[in-house]
């Protein structure tokens, strides 16, 4: 039996991929070109493909009896024999691979009727078969039987469908003519995935089981539920047939006559049975797998270079070589260096991450961001500040009346506030850290295939990093000590004594001193509202304000709420809402927004939410301070409005002098404490990493201890290598497939252009016409020129020499070398 014998190398490519990948025991991720049978149970798949082959070799009987894909590649060869992959035999007897098949379904799925997607592979030579791959799955079922799930119907069809979704799957729909067409489990299935039908072969059989007077006439000529590709009509062998051991040969020989006798299939003889089903198929797969070579080689070669580089060096290590570990512990030291030094001071243009933030963007957002976020929650409240100023006047003057503003109070006002500096300058140097070592972390993946190694590793950094965190830690301590030690009130930025007591005199309002400006933009979700419950605005907090608006453009503004005498609290997260939350309130309890005692605001992480109270705070809405009820009545005193007017001056010029001296104290502390992180932590730890690591590395332990695999490594790595010398033999595959195919194709094209002589008439002949391929243009035939305007003949002479060789039928020397034809 023949094929299409130019591209019949095609079929056996795709059967030597599979082979690459199974041999070398990886799982092919790849969608090879292959062809699935799909129909309902006993719709006569089984002898469909024992036709194809010739002898009884599939297993039968009632119910679910195809358990197991089985994957069959019909290979033609001039001996007979059968070939299992997962057991390398050669079988002769086809009855003992029917065993084997029995056997090999019962060892997965048990003898329950069962069903497993674990497909089977047989390779079958023989000289009565076309080169062809088809995928024998089992057949829809409604009912459960005996030991099966109540759920079979669902898996066989998840089954199929996985197999016959993919686009490189061409769906062959077996389905008796004796049902109804329109209720075919099988073209239903293959609707599902396919509907234009551009990958359904409809193959139609038990013809000869139809009832009288009736014919499967349209279906065939592919007009009742038309496909792509068509139909197909076989007549199988029956049950007595079956039992009897018919041969197939008479059963083909008996299809034959059934066809060509039948008045209805007479017309359509050639193009029924079960021979020209198999080549019909063969064609189909062949142009199937042409078309689809490209895009699994482009898929193949994109997967080989992902391997390539993730093995990196490793696709030639050895690790029994001495020489070799020294190399390549060496290489991940300094390739570790240099990833921590990209991660800190920033990546090139072709290395930046897209999806995170980097460790260097991380901690740069802690200097500018977080730090002045925690500096600014420090700050008191204004009338706790001036409380306390009031009370430190009046314990400095005792039983005394002051007439005039002690500076003592100014003393102890700005150390207090001054102390307090001191903690997040501390947490700022704990988030640099602990950052750090995150770097270090993800860094030191690369040395996952060594656990030992990036355990020492890690364990010396991160010892040097916190001997470091604790050296910055004194020296931040020692900082906040030399400003406590000297009120540098000589400086030239501070306001001075006289103009503290001016703008206390003038009663200048200390609210903030950002004037009418915008703090923060962005977007929160608001919660507490009925009718806005969960929806999202965009917010826009300025010194004076907070206003909201539908979306960022801030065309439809919603509402606009003054900060006077706002506060701020943390509300709990609930059930239907586990974002971070705040609220803004007034804590005399009048309404914030219609009727609404306050309004909760959630953000997407903490660290957003902090950032929104620190612009707050800057717009000077404080956090509501906890109240215990045991004011006494001193205290409540200078609560009063009508305090005494000299201590309330007195209480003014110390508050702005605390003011002014404490921005340039912590206008100097934003300032100094990155740099005295950066120089006393990250600087230092790079400068270790890539100065003295390899040392106190060696240090630790030997060598081989350090470069032993764990298990799972070792098994990651054999499983990488083996699909990536899979990849490598299938691009070896397809390659030389690529380079005999072109050479073929070219010596056909020369044959059919160049074999035959041209014909000078006007029209192809029908012997010429048979030889046209879509791939390659056909030869040009000659026509005659159409006849010269009236006086131009006379003009040109060129063109009288040319009329002349048209007459005289010499048109040979008028066809160039290359052709665009167009073939109606």
């Amino acid at each position: 039996m023949t094929g299409n014998s130019g591209m019949e190398k095609l079929i056996p490519v795709v059967n030597k991929l599979q082979d690459a990948f199974t041999q070398l025991g990886v799982r092919l991720t790849l969608d090879l070109p292959q062809i699935a049978v799909v129909g309902g149970q006993s719709a006569g798949k089984s002898s469909v493909l024992e036709n194809f082959v010739g002898r009884d070799f599939l297993p039968r009987g009632s119910g679910i009896v195809t358990r197991r894909p089985l994957i069959l590649q019909l290979i033609n060869s001039k001996h007979e024999y059968a070939e299992f992959l997962h057991n390398k035999q050669t079988y002769s007897d086809f009855d003992e691979v029917r065993k084997e098949i029995e056997n090999e379904t019962n060892r997965v799925t048990g003898s329950n009727k069962g069903i497993s997607n674990l497909p089977i592979n047989l390779k079958i030579y023989s000289p009565n078969v076309l080169n062809l791959t088809l995928i024998d799955l089992p057949g829809m079922t409604k009912v459960p039987i005996g030991d099966q799930p109540q759920d079979i119907e669902h898996q066989i069809r998840n089954m199929i469908l996985q197999f016959i979704r993919k686009d490189t799957c061409l769906i062959l729909a077996v389905t008796p003519a004796n049902s109804d067409l329109a209720n075919s489990d099988a073209l239903q299935i293959a609707r599902e995935v396919d509907p234009q039908g551009y990958r359904t072969i409809g193959v139609i059989t038990k013809l000869d089981l139809m009832d009288e007077g009736t014919d499967a006439r349209t279906i065939l000529e592919n007009k009742l539920l038309p496909l792509r590709r068509g139909y197909v009509g076989v007549v199988n062998r029956s049950q007595r047939d079956i039992d009897g051991r018919k041969d197939i040969k008479i059963a083909l020989d008996a299809e034959r006559r059934f066809f060509i006798g039948h008045p209805a299939y007479r017309h359509l003889a050639d193009k029924l049975g079960t021979p020209h089903l198999q080549k019909v198929l063969n064609e189909q797969l062949t142009n199937h797998i042409r078309n689809t070579l490209p895009s699994l080689r482009g898929k193949l070669q994109k997967q080989y270079m992902v391997l390539e580089k993730e093995l990196g060096d490793f696709k030639h290590f050895n690790p029994d070589d001495p020489s070799m570990k020294a190399k390549a512990m060496l290489q991940m030291l300094q390739q570790f260096a240099i990833s921590f030094e990209k991660v800190l001071e920033g990546a090139k243009s072709d290395d930046v991450n897209t999806t995170e933030l980097s460790g260097g963007a991380k901690i740069n957002c802690i200097f500018h961001e977080r730090f002045p976020f925690e500096i600014v929650k420090m700050e008191f409240d204004e009338s706790e500040l001036r409380k306390e100023i009031a009370i430190a006047i009046a314990n400095i003057h005792g039983i005394r009346i002051g007439l005039f503003t002690p500076d003592l109070a100014f003393d102890a006002i700005v150390k207090k506030q001054i102390a307090r500096l001191k903690e997040p300058c501390l947490k700022c140097v704990d988030l640099v850290s602990t950052e750090l070592l995150n770097v270090i972390h993800s860094c030191s993946e690369q040395m996952s295939r060594f656990p030992r190694l990036r355990e020492i590793v890690e364990r010396v950094i991160t010892n040097h990093v916190r001997k470091r965190d604790q050296e910055c830690r004194d020296q931040l301590g020692e900082y906040i000590n030399c400003q406590l030690s000297y009120m540098n009130t000589n400086h030239e930025d501070f306001i001075g004594f006289a103009n503290a007591e001016n703008q206390a005199r003038k009663a200048v309002p200390v609210h903030n001193n950002l004037g009418n400006q915008v703090i923060r933009k962005g977007y929160m979700s608001l919660h507490n509202l009925s009718f806005m419950k969960g929806r999202s605005f965009w917010y826009v907090l300025s010194s004076d304000s907070l206003a909201w608006y539908k979306d960022e453009t801030e065309k439809e503004i919603q509402y606009i709420l003054p900060l006077n005498k706002l506060k701020l609290r943390d509300v709990e997260t609930g059930f239907m809402n586990r974002k971070p939350t705040f609220a803004i309130f007034y804590p005399h309890g009048a309404n914030v927004y219609k009727d609404y005692k306050q309004l909760e605001l959630s953000c997407n992480s903490v660290d957003d939410m902090d950032s929104w109270k620190a612009s707050f705070l800057r717009a000077g809405v404080y956090p509501e301070k906890l109240q215990n009820g045991e004011e006494n009545e001193d205290e409540s005193i200078f609560s009063q409005d009508d305090v005494d007017p000299q201590l309330k001056r007195q209480v003014e010029v110390i508050r702005n002098l605390v003011e002014s001296y404490m921005s340039i104290v912590t206008k100097a502390t934003r300032d100094l404490v990155p740099k005295m992180i950066t120089c006393l932590i990250i600087k230092n730890t790079k400068n270790y990493i890539f100065e003295e690591l390899l040392v106190n590395v060696y240090a630790h332990e030997d060598q081989v201890e350090l470069l032993e695999e764990s298990p799972e490594e070792v098994k990651k790595r054999t499983e990488k290598m083996a699909m990536f010398q899979a990849c490598k033999a299938a691009l070896d595959i397809i390659g030389d497939c690529n380079m005999k195919f072109n050479t073929t194709s070219t010596n056909t094209e020369e044959e059919i252009i160049y074999a035959k002589p041209m014909i000078a008439p006007n029209k192809p002949s029908i012997a010429s016409k048979k030889t046209y391929r879509l791939s390659t243009p056909p030869p040009a035939f000659s026509r005659p020129a159409p006849p010269p305007p009236p006086g131009k003949l006379k003009k040109y002479k060129s063109e009288k020499n040319i009329s002349n060789e048209l007459q005289s039928g010499n048109t040979l020397q008028l066809i160039p070398k290359f052709y665009i034809v167009s073939i109606p």
